[in-house]
């Protein structure tokens, strides 16, 4: 095209966040923040219509000296595994504006700043290809988080802000190790594609494999380091659970995907029966925590926790269906959990509680509402016709392909979500009349109707005609495992 489109994506919100220091009215800065967020979705859109589907070499490919002497670039590019997590990013962007419209009233400047800082360095993450730059990308995302959750969340956001960021501070201390000594056991370059190639001894992929897995585990997160999650998701505002659920979970899981297993294949493969075994625990031990909660918020984000289990087993079954569900559950993941926070911080608006036992005929007090919760609700428990169904089913096929023992507790894992989520629906949609009677509330508006249509499209389209999707990933795909199955066959 001619133009820088990936610099122009990453930094636009920055450009964006600079013009908003200079706005003195709030409804100025939401406006601005929100045509910035469009904005640079439309780059999205158009990148993504440019994008190659048969090849899978990196795209839009952008190199620049940074430091030379050190072998450091500002380099960029996307392929098939990394596209649809750059237009997740900037589609919930947008949607994190809208649903702060009403919901933050104080500090407004700084709240918009810091959410697109937040893009901006997401987006980073997701198109890096020098692992310094990438580094820089993963590390300095803490910040604007850190100040999202602590600044504009509930009454324990100082204790849920420093847990999160101690907790994915400890891991991103790790990574820089591993980080360091990649780059001295890979010729020391730090180019993402050159140290791809590069056939390191097993003892040393070992030891990065697991310096690997702890920092991308937090991030995920994978039991036993997810009890950050339930803190950060219940203090964050509404915007800030979205962007945790629907983007900053999948950075682990894209580490595995870019580093662990291109990088370090024998050491992937050796140690695959041991990443399924974490994997299915976080199915089904998430599934169980989420059975047993009354908070709304809680209960969506240990569904989380359950559902990036799903993403793991894919991952970590080294096989085409396992691999391609788990990228896809990934994006299903963040559209469908997203909106359910996005719902929760709806009803919590109007309600000021998150308490399922306060909610109940709520399908008579706000029927548009509780029509599209049903859909999402539907979504996540992976019902047929629906975005989470499509990648479910390809990961539970392809787990148990790799693995019969560990793939066949997933399905229980499957059975708790639709436990779970059933309830809460029935009580919260169907039970005693609560809604109505002690709170007085509205259906949605037209700007919170603006934010719902997107994620239900996505719903629907990737349920009933997923063939898009997949063709952007499945030659990156194919070409991912056939570097893990060559290179890793020592093991």
């Amino acid at each position: 095209m001619g133009l820088p489109l990936l610099s122009l994506i990453v930094f636009t919100p920055v450009a964006g966040a600079a013009v908003l220091m200079f706005l003195r009215s709030d409804d100025a800065v939401r406006w601005t923040a929100l045509a910035v967020t469009i904005l640079d979705l439309a780059l999205c859109i158009a990148m993504l219509a440019s994008f190659d589907t048969t090849t899978h070499a990196m795209q839009f490919t952008e190199r620049r000296p940074w430091v030379p002497t050190l072998g450091i670039t500002y380099a960029l590019g996307i392929d098939g595994i990394s596209a649809l997590f750059v237009f997740l990013t900037t589609l919930l962007g947008s949607i994190c504006v809208l649903a702060s419209w009403v919901a933050i009233d104080r500090k407004v400047k700084a709240f918009m700043v810091s959410l697109l800082s937040m893009q901006a360095l997401m987006l980073g993450v997701f198109c890096a290809l020098d692992l310094f730059l990438f580094y820089v990308f993963w590390e300095a995302m803490l910040i604007p988080m850190y100040l999202i959750i602590g600044v504009w969340g509930g009454e324990g956001r100082v204790y849920a802000a420093f847990k999160f960021f101690l907790y994915t501070l400890a891991g991103s201390l790790l990574f820089l190790i591993g980080v360091i000594v990649l780059y001295f056991n890979g010729g020391e370059t730090f180019d993402i594609l050159a140290l791809t190639a590069q056939d390191l001894p097993f003892p040393v992929q070992s030891w990065l494999f697991f310096a690997f897995l702890i920092a991308f585990a937090v991030k995920v997160p994978m039991v036993p380091v997810h009890t950050w999650l339930p803190d950060a998701h219940v203090q964050a505002p509404t915007a800030g659970s979205i962007i945790l659920a629907g983007v900053l979970l999948k950075m682990g899981a894209y580490g595995f995907l870019r580093f662990s297993l291109p990088m370090l294949p024998e050491a992937s493969v050796y140690y695959s029966t041991l990443m399924l075994s974490l994997s299915v625990l976080a199915i089904v031990y998430g599934g169980l925590l989420a059975l047993a909660q009354d908070d709304l918020k809680k209960l969506v984000a240990y569904s989380s926790i359950s559902h990036m289990g799903f993403v793991t087993l894919g991952i970590f079954a080294l096989n085409l269906r396992g691999l391609e569900g788990a990228i896809l559950q990934m994006f299903n993941h963040g559209v469908t959990t997203g909106a359910l926070f996005l719902f929760v911080g709806l009803i919590y608006e109007r309600t000021h509680t998150r308490s399922i036992a306060d909610y109940g005929g709520l399908m008579k007090a706000a029927p548009v509402y509780t029509a599209f919760l049903a859909l999402f609700t539907l979504s996540s428990m992976a019902l047929p016709g629906t975005n989470s169904f499509v990648g479910e089913l390809l990961v539970l096929s392809g787990g148990f392909a790799a693995n019969l023992a560990i793939g066949a507790p997933a399905v229980f894992g499957a059975l708790l979500g639709a436990a779970y989520l059933l309830g809460m629906y029935r009580k919260v949609a169907l039970g005693p009349a609560s809604v109505g009677v002690r709170f007085k509330i509205r259906d949605v508006n037209a700007r919170e109707m603006v934010a719902i249509l997107p994620l239900a499209v996505f719903v629907l389209w990737v349920g009933l005609y997923p063939k898009p999707f997949l063709n952007i990933i499945d030659v990156s795909v194919k070409h991912l495992l056939a570097q893990v199955h060559d290179k890793g066959s020592g093991q």
